[in-house]
């Protein structure tokens, strides 16, 4: 594995935490969401995360001895289906004849520890990076 390598695993990592923070975001800013373009409360999304393989023809040569090394990649953005929580408020003008409101389907607490769970990740990122970095520039020195 060459330092490239690295920083390609690397710099995947960030972005798919990048857009899993942004999605975790829409969540909290959309937590009392109760009527949306398509109609109805807004559903939690969640991000799907998908093994990235390196494909080029050199690292198909060196998988043989290297692994096949592999970033990640952000597959999709799905809804969660999950039942929508209903709160009883017969003033809110989307309550229903029982005067039940659909309210979007977020746990405060489940958001705040992925939340906290992708900022850990991006952190163990940066490590690598700067680990990557610092083992480059020792490589020069020792070359000197």
């Amino acid at each position: 594995m060459n330092f490239f390598d690295a920083l390609r695993t690397c710099s995947s990592a960030l972005s798919a935490q990048r857009v899993r923070m942004n999605v975790i975001s829409s969540n909290l800013a959309n937590i009392s969401t109760t009527r949306t373009p398509q109609g109805g409360p807004y559903r939690r999304k969640d991000v799907v995360f998908a093994a990235h393989p390196n494909s080029s023809f050199q690292n198909m040569l060196r998988s043989q001895t290297a692994r096949n090394l592999s970033g990640v990649k952000v597959a999709g953005v799905v809804s969660d289906p999950s039942p929508l929580q209903l709160k009883y408020d017969p003033q809110h003008p989307d309550a229903n004849e029982e005067g039940y409101v659909a309210m979007p389907n977020i746990n405060l607490m489940e958001e705040m520890v992925n939340m906290i769970s992708a900022t850990r990740s991006y952190e163990a990122s940066v490590a690598a990076i700067n680990a990557t970095k610092s083992m480059a520039l020792k490589a020069l020195e020792i070359g000197r």
